[in-house]
């Protein structure tokens, strides 16, 4: 599973960061009320996804640190799961992190790296998070974590940033390829970008299920869905799309059924409860915590999406 909870912040004031707005002195009024009912909604979400079966790995990002998931596995319904989690620790400027919670009877973790893109001198982002990780089959799964550059600034000025991060995360698999045998890998995040952009499509390489599959290949799961309409997991004035995405290696698609993996593999959760009317543009869209500075109380402005992984 992967999901972009919307600023899973605590409370604190983080001096070296900008995070002052989700304090409770700031904008948002970030008290400790609405930090709670947010792990708790965090937790109902991946036990939706799950049907009350936690998944056994799950990306998330906007998480500020380590407290906050010690808090999500420890203090919420997830605690009988026995959750363990990897964070990067970014130079973000917001603090914002990337993490990974795994299942300890699913997958023992073998080693987890922390990439850094270079953007520029003044420019900093997420890192790109890197578990290895031996899974009940006893086979070795390589997992990739990311949240690319937002288009804040505008999509002409930041596709490069996203590009950045891209050809870094093309070196760390084209190494995984040149160094396992079989490399089992799968690429998660909020790519700020859509499976046929540049960064993905070009820099990264991950094509759609259409094309021949080769072993050592990236896949995009969600690519042969983007004409598809009203589909996707983030609507933005009024139009949903593809951001959130699962890329994977193509030894993880040798041997399944090409119109299965269209079908069945990859989903966008989109449960009622999750939803509310668009007043603005019609429809539904993500019930989120926040709708600029007013409070809201939903869950947030991202849908999550998950991969059904078929372990033999």
């Amino acid at each position: 599973m992967f999901y972009n909870p919307e600023n899973l912040y605590d409370t604190q004031n983080n001096p070296n960061t900008n995070d002052d707005d989700l304090t409770p002195e700031g904008n948002l009024h970030w008290s400790g009320q609405r930090y709670w009912d947010k792990l708790k909604n965090v937790s109902k979400v991946i036990y939706a996804v799950g049907e009350n079966y936690p998944p056994a790995l799950i990306g998330i990002c906007e998480v500020e640190n380590k407290s906050v998931l010690h808090h999500l596995t420890t203090q919420t319904s997830l605690r009988k799961d026995r959750y363990e989690y990897v964070i990067t620790d970014s130079k973000d400027h917001r603090g914002s992190n990337i993490a990974l919670l795994y299942q300890r009877d699913q997958m023992r973790l073998i080693s987890k790296k922390s990439y850094r893109p270079f953007i520029d001198s003044v420019k900093t982002t997420r890192d790109i998070l890197h578990v290895t990780g031996r899974i009940v089959n006893g086979d070795l799964l390589d997992i990739f974590v990311c949240h690319f550059p937002s288009r804040s600034e505008g999509i002409k000025k930041t596709t490069r940033y996203r590009i950045t991060c891209a050809q870094l995360l093309k070196q760390k698999t084209d190494s995984l390829f040149l160094i396992r045998k079989k490399a089992n890998i799968i690429i998660m995040g909020d790519f700020n970008d859509y499976p046929d952009n540049a960064s993905l499509y070009e820099a990264l390489k991950a094509k759609g299920i259409e094309d021949n599959i080769s072993a050592k290949g990236l896949y995009n799961m969600f690519y042969h869905r983007l004409k598809e309409k009203d589909a996707g997991s983030y609507k933005y004035r009024g139009i949903w799309n593809f951001i959130d995405q699962f890329i994977v290696s193509g030894n993880l698609l040798s041997k399944v059924n090409r119109t299965s993996i269209k079908d069945k593999a990859a989903y966008i959760f989109k449960d009622d409860f999750l939803m509310e009317e668009d007043t603005k543009y019609g429809g539904k869209k993500p019930f989120r915590t926040y709708s600029g500075w007013k409070y809201l109380g939903g869950y947030s402005d991202h849908l999550p999406i998950y991969l059904d992984l078929i372990i033999k």
